[in-house]
């Protein structure tokens, strides 16, 4: 299995990355890669709870992913599954949130149990994209 594990610190209170995670309205302005849109997306924070997250090209293309939350527990931890609709794979998401201090948060995501390197590489380069269109809520 392959895993991967990203750092990145980000200009705005815990509570305030927390929710770019948890509030609907703010996870279709950045939970895409590039200059693909976000323009359906549901979110049921919380354990049980059920997300789905449709994601569009410049050309109309849709990847659409989906799953369960696993753990929730408010600006600390997001756990929940990651499975892209009509694939046979599932894999982990855990995001941790870290005070540095008042204003700036650390974000670490762990994305694991891919069955293949290539798989994870691909991940990888679609969560860059998201997190730097995350950045965006620190304006």
């Amino acid at each position: 299995m392959f895993q991967l594990n990203m750092t990145q610190n980000f200009n705005v209170p815990i509570a305030r990355l927390f929710e770019a995670w948890s509030n609907i309205d703010i996870i279709k302005t950045w939970f895409a890669p590039g200059n693909m849109t976000v323009p359906e997306a549901t979110a049921e924070v919380e354990v049980g709870g059920q997300y789905r997250i449709v994601m569009q090209d410049e050309d109309g293309a849709q990847h659409i992913v989906g799953g369960q939350y696993k753990e929730v527990s408010a600006n600390e931890k997001l756990v929940f599954s990651w499975q892209w609709e009509g694939s046979p794979n599932t894999t982990l998401v855990t995001v941790l949130f870290k005070a540095i201090d008042e204003g700036t948060t650390e974000l670490m995501l762990k994305h694991s149990e891919f069955i293949e390197e290539g798989f994870r590489d691909h991940h990888l380069k679609g969560w860059e994209g998201c997190l730097a269109n995350l950045h965006k809520i620190e304006d």
